[in-house]
């Protein structure tokens, strides 16, 4: 039994609206909603040959949720503060940035090869937790594991 393809641009007519009102709901701004909601339907394009449609508006809903919260997450990761480099102390005046690079130099060194670039693709590339596993070809759980003894031994290095 063959299984049907998905009718994106159907899909997009009838459930745009809905679609785009869980966005709204989700992150209180309009530019993004409107950037989740094409997500959604970018990714419903992307798998309209593996998805089932038997039931269209709970799984654009259940994207819906899932691409707003992975936003969510990412607006906090990134407010935080003390978890980028810029927010380093003494980062405004020259003899601050020699010694933050050579902190930075020496957490690294001190490191797992590859470490390094798990850090910049996390943090300087704003990606997810995911597509940093993806880019560096590790599990999820791997890269949580690499970023937070990461943190630990910069914690180490600023207390000694």
């Amino acid at each position: 039994m063959a299984q049907e393809v998905i009718d994106v641009e159907a899909l997009y007519r009838r459930y745009g609206p809905m679609v785009l009102r869980r966005c709204r709901s989700l992150l209180n701004d309009e530019d993004q909603a409107r950037d989740a909601m094409q997500d959604v339907f970018v990714q419903v394009l992307r798998r309209k040959d593996t998805l089932r449609a038997d039931y269209p508006s709970s799984l654009l809903y259940r994207i819906a949720t899932n691409t707003c919260l992975n936003v969510i997450r990412s607006r906090k990761r990134f407010t935080r503060g003390g978890d980028m480099p810029e927010n380093l102390p003494g980062r405004d005046d020259p003899e601050g940035r020699t010694l933050n690079a050579s902190f930075l130099q020496h957490l690294f060194e001190a490191s797992r090869p590859g470490t390094r670039s798990i850090a910049e693709t996390y943090y300087l590339q704003e990606a997810t937790l995911a597509e940093t596993a993806e880019e560096c070809g590790l599990s999820v759980s791997g890269v949580r594991k690499r970023l937070l003894g990461l943190r630990a031994r910069s914690l180490e290095l600023m207390a000694g």
